[in-house]
């Protein structure tokens, strides 16, 4: 997972614009997560059903008030890979994915965690960090 300004997938790849960062703020600004997944061959002609969270430093969920009150920052979405053609059997197979994000009102001074589950299971690698910066004293 990486943190960007924009990531788009085209032909197989993640391109990633502004990627790298761990500071933002303290207005609110776009961003993206930019992931690549590795299915197991097995797993391969399979739904699978990713999820992703925004956390504060505590694992709490990020609430946005909402027409319906506050509800928390996620992100769902289900993928299929098949077994491409060429690929010696048992490789993994990769699944790019981009998620571009409109501004968030985040606290200032805070720190936040982008965390992906897949199948209901945390993965391995499978969150990232990132803080924002003071507001400015006027």
């Amino acid at each position: 997972m990486l943190l960007a300004d924009a990531a788009q997938v085209a032909d197989g790849k993640l391109f990633i614009l502004g990627g790298g960062w761990s500071l933002t703020g303290p207005d609110p600004t776009p961003s993206a997560v930019a992931i690549k997944l590795e299915v197991d061959w097995h797993e391969t002609n399979v739904q699978h059903h990713w999820e992703l969270f925004l956390e504060d430093a505590d694992g709490q969920p990020v609430l946005m008030p909402t027409p319906d009150g506050e509800q928390p920052i996620e992100i769902r979405g289900d993928f299929s890979v098949g077994q491409p053609e060429g690929i010696i059997e048992g490789t993994p197979v990769d699944v790019p994915m981009a998620i571009n994000l409109g501004p968030i009102p985040l606290k200032t001074a805070m720190r936040y965690t982008w965390r992906l589950m897949v199948n209901g299971t945390n993965l391995n690698g499978g969150s990232i960090s990132f803080s924002t910066r003071p507001a400015p004293l006027v």
